[in-house]
């Protein structure tokens, strides 16, 4: 008997994959598989209630605490896209890997998802399952499905689904983020209301303060309150949403090339985003700080890409592990107009001294205010010698015009 594992949500796009998947690909048997990144208990509901209507088996994965610490992880390689924090790109491989353990553990000898031939998610699981043996299945992008078609299928099957996608807007939702797409949102004019958020409230005139403190580059207590990944996530997001915090409304470019509008909420990335970075601010030097940027870069775009167990991920990790053993002390943010900005920060790793930068001491050290005269003679020195030759060209050029009487209109 041949088996498939699905990536199974209960939604439209996965519930008319099962039948397809006996009816045009020839499985004898199609399982379900649901993986916990920390989405709602709805959603699992929905998933749970759908398997049961289609006869589906049906296995569910947490993998949360592993989810939680890729996220923290990303926190210490300042880890954004184009302006926003990943979520869903981060979450994908978690899920694709949980799949594929269950896959292997059930005798699989295909793996599917409901993908389009049009978004990312299609990249990132098949990233994760073409490192195995099994039939790489995407029904939706083969078959050219389009969501009319799946209404139409479904109702014909008379398959357990509700207006196809459940609601007006497409909406992914793990522990870091929440996504917003489709409908109305498919025209950039398009000004969204409050109702499209669900994890923040529209910035008031309240304002809070509250404390982060790093470990190594990792957040590990809020208040002096130790939290466990996964709480310490939760925790920032209720209280970072409550201030408006972590709204991005973005024109994305995905790795295909199309250009797409995704609406974000992520209050607690951008608290710990931005708390760790002003950390990074005081206690690594100006070369660590620029050269990081760069690795941070990467790091972000292969997470991105959902290759974040590449070689060269590994490699760039090595250098930011070797940044963050001083990256450990408290910054204090405030929640203010839909912000999280960091208005103070403390570490024993400080590169900086407040008697060298302050105006009221003399000196720096045993060096004197007056040694940074010579430094100033040197200080564009190339640029005043490269613009002194540019400039004698340009007069021998004004020059040489006005002898040979070129430039003049005497003989028009």
């Amino acid at each position: 008997m041949t088996r498939v594992a699905l990536a199974f949500s209960g939604g439209l796009d996965t519930t008319v994959c099962v039948p397809l998947l006996e009816e045009e690909y020839g499985y004898d048997d199609v399982i379900g598989v649901t993986v916990d990144v920390g989405q709602p208990a709805s959603e699992f509901e929905e998933a749970e209630e759908t398997a049961e209507a289609l006869g589906l088996e049906h296995y569910v994965v947490d993998a949360k605490e592993e989810f939680a610490q890729l996220c923290l992880d990303s926190v210490r390689a300042n880890a954004t896209y184009q302006g926003y924090p990943l979520g869903t790109a981060l979450a994908r491989p978690v899920i694709a890997k949980a799949i594929l353990e269950v896959a292997e553990e059930q005798g699989c000898t295909g793996i599917a998802h409901g993908c389009t031939g049009k978004g990312n998610d299609q990249l990132r699981f098949e990233a994760v399952w073409r490192d195995s043996d099994l039939e790489v299945i995407a029904p939706v992008r083969e078959l050219g499905l389009t969501r009319e078609w799946e209404n139409e299928y479904a109702a014909e099957k008379d398959l357990p689904v509700e207006g196809g996608d459940g609601g007006k807007w497409s909406v992914d939702t793990n522990l870091w983020s929440r996504s917003v797409e489709g409908s109305e949102l498919e025209d950039p004019s398009y000004v969204p209301g409050e109702e499209i958020y669900n994890w923040t409230q529209a910035p008031t005139g309240e304002t809070q303060e509250i404390e982060i403190t790093f470990e190594k580059g990792y957040p590990v207590a809020v208040d002096g309150v130790e939290y466990d990944p996964i709480e310490l996530i939760e925790h920032l997001n209720g209280v970072a949403g409550a201030y408006g915090v972590g709204r991005t409304d973005s024109m994305e470019d995905r790795m295909l090339g199309l250009k797409v509008r995704e609406n974000y909420e992520h209050p607690a990335a951008t608290t710990l985003l931005n708390a760790h970075e002003a950390l990074e601010g005081l206690v690594l030097t100006q070369e660590e700080r620029e050269f990081k940027q760069l690795i941070d870069q990467r790091w972000s775009k292969k997470g991105y890409e959902g290759l974040i167990d590449a070689p060269l991920v590994k490699a760039l990790e090595a250098f930011i592990d070797e940044t963050q053993q001083r990256v450990t002390g408290t910054v204090t943010i405030r929640f203010e107009g839909g912000q999280a900005r960091a208005v103070g920060r403390d570490s024993k790793y400080a590169a900086y001294s407040a008697e060298h930068a302050s105006f009221d001491t003399e000196t720096v050290g045993k060096i004197d205010q007056e040694d940074a005269t010579g430094v100033a003679k040197y200080h564009g020195f190339q640029r005043r010698l490269a613009n002194s030759v540019t400039g004698a060209e340009d007069e021998d050029d004004a020059v040489e015009l006005a002898t040979d009487g070129s430039g003049t209109d005497e003989d028009e």
